[in-house]
C-alpha cells in the first residue's frame, strides 16, 4: 500500500501523521511551508483545491479533511480497537464526538485563529471574542462529560476520537484558558501524551510545546 501524507506541523495534520505512527502505516511524510505559501501552489491545489491540509494519498486516492481521514484510518486497521463495530450504540457516540470535533470545536478554531475571514479585519476582536466563548463552552461540556464516562470520549476504550480531541486540546495551549486547566481533561490529555507514538510524532514534527 502506497500512503502519502501531506501537512504542515502543528496543523490538522498531526492528527493524521499521529494515527499513521500509532497504527504501523509506512508512509512519506511531505511536510508544505506555509511561509512559502507551498499550500497554495498549483501542484497541491490539484489534490486539496482548498489549499489546506492534512492531504492523505492511499493507493492514489486523495483524502482531506482530519477527522474524515482519522474514522477511515481506523476502520482500515479494525485489529487496533480505535473504532466500534458499525452499527452498535458505540458507533453511534463515536460518530458524536468525532463530529463534534469537525462542527463544532474546529470551526470556532477558524474563527479564533482567522478572525479576518468571517467578517473582516475591522471585526476581528468581536469575532475572537465569540470563538473564544464557544471554544471554553464545548470544553465545559466534554469536561462534563469525561468526568462522568470518562477517562476516554467512549468510556474506558480509547478510539480515534481520543486522537483528534487530544489534537485540538494542543491547539488551545496559547489560549486565554487552554482546555488542560479543566481536570478531567487534564486526565484524557495525560493519557494521550504518555502513548509512544505521541512521543515519536512529536520527535518527527520537531515539536517541543504541551508535552
Amino acid at each position: 500500500m502506497s500512503v502519502i501524507l501531506y501537512g504542515s506541523p502543528s496543523t490538522a495534520s498531526l492528527v493524521v501523521h499521529w494515527l499513521l505512527i500509532e497504527l504501523g502505516i509506512a508512509h512519506d511524510l511531505r511536510m508544505l511551508d506555509f511561509d512559502r505559501r507551498e499550500q497554495k501552489a498549483p501542484d497541491y491545489l490539484g489534490l486539496n483545491p482548498q489549499g489546506r491540509v492534512p492531504t492523505l494519498v492511499i493507493d492514489g486516492q486523495v483524502l482531506t479533511e482530519s477527522a474524515a481521514i482519522a474514522m477511515h484510518l481506523a476502520d482500515l486497521h479494525p485489529e487496533a480497537g480505535l473504532a466500534p463495530a458499525v452499527g452498535t450504540p458505540e458507533r453511534a457516540a463515536w460518530y458524536r464526538w468525532m463530529l463534534f470535533c469537525a462542527y463544532t470545536l474546529m470551526p470556532a478554531y477558524r474563527r479564533w485563529f482567522y478572525p479576518h475571514e468571517p467578517a473582516g479585519e475591522d471585526q476581528i476582536a468581536q469575532v475572537q471574542a465569540r470563538a473564544l466563548a464557544e471554544i471554553e463552552a464545548a470544553w465545559e461540556q466534554v469536561d462534563a462529560h469525561l468526568a462522568h464516562n470518562g477517562p476516554y470520549l467512549l468510556g474506558d476504550r480509547r478510539s480515534a476520537a481520543d486522537f483528534v480531541l487530544t489534537m485540538l486540546m494542543r491547539w488551545s495551549r496559547n489560549m486565554p484558558r487552554p482546555s488542560d486547566s479543566w481536570p478531567a481533561l487534564a486526565e484524557h490529555a495525560r493519557r494521550m501524551k504518555a502513548l509512544p507514538s505521541f512521543a515519536e510524532v512529536y520527535r518527527r514534527e520537531g515539536l517541543t510545546d504541551w508535552t
